[in-house]
């Protein structure tokens, strides 16, 4: 808790530090001020807000009214409101009030630091021109050469107010008198002087803030020295630089948000696991105590490493586990299974424990003792000095590692009545689910020992399927019904779909999934095994005599039965029993499950096939 909180400082210490930069620049002394939508800056500034000279130009003054309008004064009667102000291209737009135009039009700008945008004049003189005040009145009508000139605004009824240019000389109009007003105004404000326009663009040449601008700077006078008045200067960041406190913020918030969201993911599964951990230790604690009665042996985690001189010996190393040789005090040599932490949980354990427990047979591995030491476990065995019966059946052309065919006989034999004895010879019914010749561990006379029950299950004898939330075993040996409820439900058969399988790799000689065979015909291995027994061909390992041939033909028979697709279908394993004592001649050919291979009609004997009744009783986990 300690490092999280010390990571948010940090966090909170970076956002900090990137924002100093704008904090420091709120402390400027000619910060905009805002009017409606209008921001007002240099050379404009609002009236009634206090700024240094440096902050303004004279004449660039702004109001902002009750309604929120920003009105600008061209002079003391002349007002107009501000639409839109360009401080880049250094342009006003301005459009009238309501209310009579002429009276407030700007005699001359001279005065003023705006001219007319000759970019709105479209190359129309923009110098002043004079324009000369008449006042018409009684029936007299107006020509047409002079309709154009008509104030509006200051004409009423039968008294009209015209404004002639005075380049058109001494005129005479009928029942107009010319009077001493004359109005100075460019073209563009002739057009608002005659109603025909409500707005004008203006522009100022100084002060000259355009590089500033372009920069995205700030612009301001210069107040030093011999410095004119007009002279600028810029100052502050940059857009791109004031962007780029932006995006390191930006950046820092999101890779801040990232480490924070990781951090507290890390937390949630520490967490999690510790729960889990103090759970499963938990789960065993109460499991060790109900299972006192069968007095199994208990070790402390120094007393593993001592067994195993610190783990000096390994043997070999599976997926939830390494196994090491040891040795206890009265120099019986063991086995010790040394649990992962990470893959093999608290009930792969207690399934181990709680089965072996139960186990008193020639043919399955004697469990001496245990070890649940916090989150150290390990379980102790006899030990096997021929290791697996995988090191002998897959090297079987090895003229030094092959077992006689009567030696793989009787091993055969001794597994089946190991799996018999799980299924029928114990209290409760154990299905073992892992079956393979990995788990067939060999004593110093290749007696078959069946080991690994961390994947088993534990029933009741009266029923005869159990209900599974996933598959378990290693593939290759997985019944169908394991993976596909199609097939039917999982039950004690599926132990002898493995069985089977194994049986045909003692006899193949090779791994039921290996694609590195001579020929694709043999890619898929129970229907080549199949393939072969019915054409009479060998299996490509030494067969020396017809005993021998007998007795492969006869592992093959059984095994073929054994992996039979639907549960139903194969033998139990005291039939498996039986069949193995018997001699092959009494045998029958299993039905060909896979069809006719490469399309040779095959030579089985076929067997009258009865209905049977698929549904089985399901156990619940």
């Amino acid at each position: 808790m300690e490092s999280f909180f010390r990571m948010i400082l940090l966090l909170f210490c970076f956002i900090l530090i990137v924002r100093v930069p704008e904090l420091l620049a709120a402390r400027d002394e000619c910060q905009p001020k805002k009017c409606n939508h209008h921001t007002i800056r240099f050379p404009f500034r609002l009236k009634g807000q206090q700024q240094p000279e440096k902050c303004s130009y004279p004449g660039f003054g702004l109001s902002c009214t009750e309604k929120n309008q920003t009105v600008l004064e061209l002079s003391q009667h002349v007002k107009f409101f501000v639409k839109r102000i360009d401080y880049r291209a250094q342009r006003i737009h301005l459009y009238a009030p309501q209310g009579c135009l002429a009276r407030q039009l700007p005699n001359d700008l001279s005065a003023s630091p705006f001219q007319e945008d000759n970019r709105y004049t479209f190359g129309l003189e923009i110098n002043p021109q004079e324009y000369i005040i008449f006042n018409c009145s009684g029936e007299g009508q107006m020509t047409d050469r002079y309709e154009d000139f008509e104030i509006p605004c200051l004409s009423i009824p039968r008294f009209q107010v015209l404004a002639v240019p005075s380049y058109y000389g001494a005129v005479s109009l009928l029942n107009c008198t010319r009077t001493s007003l004359t109005i100075s105004v460019t073209e563009a404000f002739k057009d608002m002087l005659h109603n025909r326009k409500m707005d004008v663009h203006l522009s100022w040449s100084k002060p000259n803030c355009n590089i500033c601008e372009v920069e995205g700077r700030k612009c301001r006078l210069k107040k030093n020295g011999n410095i004119t008045e007009d002279e600028t200067e810029c100052y502050g960041r940059s857009k791109k630089q004031r962007d780029r406190p932006k995006k390191l913020l930006a950046t820092g918030i999101t890779l801040g948000s990232c480490l924070l969201g990781i951090i507290l993911f890390a937390r949630y599964r520490v967490h999690h696991s510790y729960k889990a951990e103090k759970e499963g230790q938990l789960k065993i604690e109460i499991f060790l105590e109900n299972y006192k009665a069968l007095k199994p042996s208990r070790y402390s985690y120094a007393d593993i490493k001592r067994i195993t001189d610190q783990f000096k010996d390994k043997l070999g190393e599976g997926a939830y586990g390494t196994v090491f040789k040891g040795r206890l005090s009265n120099d019986v040599l063991v086995a010790v299974k040394v649990l992962n932490n990470f893959r093999a949980t608290a009930e792969e354990f207690i399934n181990e424990v709680g089965s072996m427990c139960r186990i008193h047979h020639v043919n399955v591995t004697r469990l001496i003792g245990f070890c649940a030491d916090g989150n150290k476990r390990a379980l102790v065995y006899e030990y096997m000095p021929n290791e697996s019966l995988e090191k002998f059946i897959f090297v079987a052309k090895d003229k030094d590692h092959f077992l006689s065919w009567e030696k793989l006989q009787d091993i055969a034999m001794g597994i089946a009545k190991g799996i018999e004895y799980l299924h029928q010879g114990c209290d409760q019914q154990i299905l073992h689910f892992d079956i393979k010749p990995h788990n067939i561990l060999l004593d110093h006379n290749f007696n078959p020992k069946i080991s690994d029950f961390g994947l088993a299950k534990l029933c009741s004898k009266e029923q005869s399927a159990v209900s599974m939330t996933a598959a378990r075993g290693t593939i290759g040996y997985i019944a169908p019904e394991v993976l596909s409820r199609n097939f039917g439900k999982a039950s004690y058969k599926s132990d002898v779909y493995s069985f089977g399988m194994l049986l045909l790799e003692m006899v193949g000689g090779r791994k039921n999934i290996d694609v590195t065979v001579e020929s694709t015909s043999q890619v898929y291995f129970p229907e080549w095994v199949y393939n072969c027994l019915d054409k009479g061909e060998e299996f490509g390992i030494r067969i020396d005599s017809e005993r021998d041939a007998k007795i492969a033909r006869k592992l093959t028979i059984v095994g073929l039965w054994c992996i039979q697709w639907y549960p139903t279908d194969r033998p139990s394993m005291k039939a498996v029993v039986q069949m193995l004592e018997a001699e092959v001649d009494s045998l029958t050919v299993p039905p060909n499950p896979f069809g006719h291979g490469d399309g040779v009609q095959t030579t089985s004997v076929k067997i009258p096939r009865k209905t049977i009744n698929r549904e089985l009783e399901v156990i619940f986990e």
